[in-house]
């Protein structure tokens, strides 16, 4: 396709509008433009033509032969173009939102939330998916993003959502807060999070004799703690519902500035379903 032999499409549009209303006025006012800016629309189609495709005719304009072809292809086409976007904007309303998160928020506090999402809007599908890797939200057809960080991402709009404070944690009776350095009880931690292994370990929590585990993820650390099988250290926000239902309790909290869990996406017009989303995790908060 050669878009060199084409005309300006907005003065195609503002052509094929003067030919189905039968005034400038009309199609001014349809497409919120002047009476001047269409009838320049005009004269530069039928300058690059090199015919007349509208000639006046008593209060309106009516089409030579030239224009009726014209304008009656253009409707054609503007047509189907209409039709693919309407069909493209229906399934992007009908289809499941996309967000993608990291496991641990998914896990300990997105996942025992949602459910009250779903309660009271049960006509909008999620899909979750749950990814500590770097994704891009567009190419991969993300509508939201939640992701830890101090929030400066480049191209992305971001909104505070969660606090990234630190809190060390024990299940009930496991350990005195006053002995951490000293007691024998083991450090669960998780792989992908060394900040807050480095936080302990430079707060002396940590001593050079304790047995310390690396494992995968964040919910194994925990469960592994719950049994009353150790320490470990997360984010605050991550253990809140544990340490309220007394399965945990905090035994030292810190909390980092400007790092946190950030409500991620493009700048731009949100849809009315990921608007309702994005607002009903900052009212989770």
């Amino acid at each position: 396709m050669d878009w060199r032999e084409v005309p300006s499409l907005s003065a195609l549009r503002a052509f094929e509008c003067a030919a189905r209303a039968g005034s400038f006025s009309k199609a001014a006012r349809e497409l919120n433009v002047t009476h001047a800016a269409i009838a320049q629309h005009v004269r530069a189609i039928e300058a690059e033509l090199g015919t007349a495709l509208l000639v006046r005719q008593g209060r309106g304009v009516a089409l030579t032969e030239a224009g009726a072809r014209l304008a009656g292809t253009l409707s054609d086409g503007f047509g189907q173009i209409i039709s693919g976007v309407k069909s493209v904007r229906g399934d992007a309303e009908t289809r499941p939102l996309s967000i993608t998160v990291t496991h641990n928020f998914a896990e300990n506090w997105l996942m025992p939330r949602i459910s009250q999402f779903w309660a009271k809007y049960p006509e909008i599908a999620l899909s979750i998916v749950p990814s500590n890797k770097l994704v891009d939200l567009r190419r991969d057809g993300f509508d939201l993003g939640i992701r830890y960080g101090d929030g400066n991402w480049a191209g992305l709009e971001t909104t505070h959502l969660l606090a990234a404070d630190y809190t060390v944690v024990a299940a009930p009776g496991v350990v005195d807060p006053d002995t951490l350095p000293s007691t024998d009880v083991p450090w669960f931690f998780e792989d992908d999070h060394q900040e807050a292994r480095r936080w302990v370990t430079e707060a002396g929590m940590v001593s050079e004799s304790q047995k310390t585990f690396n494992v995968t993820t964040l919910g194994m650390a925990l469960s592994a703690v719950r049994s009353g099988g150790g320490i470990t250290v997360a984010s605050s926000a991550l253990v809140a519902d544990d340490i309220e239902a007394g399965r945990l309790v905090p035994l030292s909290q810190t909390q980092p500035e400007g790092l946190g869990y950030y409500i991620t996406h493009y700048p731009g017009v949100l849809s009315n379903r990921v608007k309702t989303l994005k607002s009903w995790l900052l009212k989770m908060i």
